[in-house]
């Protein structure tokens, strides 16, 4: 009987830092194969490649990095004898990470994404016990075609919904809709499937797309300095369901009479956006000037989607229709 074997590619991140008594704060450290060793009880029935990709923190992530990480785990799960893989990453980027990987990656092996929120040298480190329940899933059946999934503190979400809550709770990583499952000591259970699943088939990437928040009494100043810089796509952070203060609404006007791509989602943390409200600013005078109403997609997955899209195609009714459809393959 062969066993199973899974890639864990590590990128650093908290799971590979440690204190560091100069610096006096948290530092990449630590090499795969040293997180791999504090796991107490593996799986004898599995068989670990480790591949240390990287060692950086959350927000030394870049779209270059992130396109060779999509490259190898695409040619990693080629493989016949690899039957999934496990990526390590920081946690401060790690929603937008394993999200991209989602869009970009079409494959029925399962694709983990885990990290830590406690360094090593901190007490109740969950960095071993987030791999191994990683590794846990990585070689479940139930899994497959299930998309990216994301694995901490012993629950499993899918990377389209899932967000970090907190800055610092080992319970950060949360789903509106809940997690599709968990690990119960050593069972993995399923809650529900996934509800859609989305795939941009691309090498190419369109970097200049601004995120934009709506706040009260806003004006354009930021929509015309990023349309004036260049800029081919934009993410406005509306207010409730999708709607912007008046003086914002004036350089949505003078983008999108320029040819810029604009993309409306809410600030709100839950809920999507509509265009219900007809007053000035309200979103459907911004849908009847071109905007793109985003759904319930929030601001950092939004504008990487809109990246990779606009890395494709400019048509906007190919557009409105990867941020309306549940199920869409660009």
């Amino acid at each position: 009987m062969h066993k199973k074997k899974v890639c864990i590619i590590f990128t650093g991140g908290t799971i590979s830092m440690h204190l560091d008594k100069k610096v006096g704060a948290a530092v990449p450290a630590l090499s795969g194969e040293e997180v791999l060793a504090m796991i107490s009880n593996k799986n004898k029935e599995v068989e670990l490649e480790v591949v240390n990709f990287c060692n950086i923190p959350g927000p030394h992530m870049t779209i270059d990095k992130l396109m060779e990480l999509k490259k190898f785990i695409k040619k990693t799960l080629e493989k016949q004898n690899v039957c999934g893989v496990v990526v390590t990453v920081g946690t401060d980027t790690l929603e937008e990470t394993a999200y991209f990987i989602d869009l970009t990656i079409k494959n029925t092996k399962p694709i983990i994404f885990v990290g830590a929120m406690r360094n090593v040298s901190e007490l109740g480190y969950d960095g071993a016990s987030n791999l191994a329940a990683g590794i846990q899933v990585a070689i479940s059946e139930k899994v497959q075609e299930k998309g990216v999934l994301v694995v901490l503190n012993d629950e499993i979400n899918l990377a389209s919904e899932v967000v970090k809550t907190d800055t610092s709770s080992l319970d950060t990583f949360k789903s509106h809709y809940g997690p599709i499952g968990i690990l119960d000591t050593h069972e993995l259970i399923l809650y529900r499937h996934s509800a859609y699943t989305q795939h941009i088939d691309t090498e190419q990437v369109e970097r200049r797309v601004d995120l934009i928040k709506a706040a009260l009494d806003m004006d354009d100043r930021f929509i015309r300095s990023s349309v004036d810089s260049g800029v081919q796509g934009l993410i406005i952070e509306g207010m409730g369901r999708g709607n912007v203060p008046p003086k914002m609404l004036e350089g949505i006007k003078y983008a999108l009479t320029r040819g810029i791509v604009v993309v409306i989602v809410s600030r709100c943390s839950q809920g999507r956006v509509f265009e219900s409200y007809g007053y000035e600013g309200g979103g459907k005078e911004l849908v009847n000037l071109g905007a793109i109403m985003g759904g319930d997609i929030k601001g950092l997955k939004a504008r990487l989607k809109l990246m990779l899209a606009l890395g494709k195609t400019r048509d906007i009714e190919t557009l409105k229709g990867l941020f309306k459809e549940q199920d869409y393959t660009l």
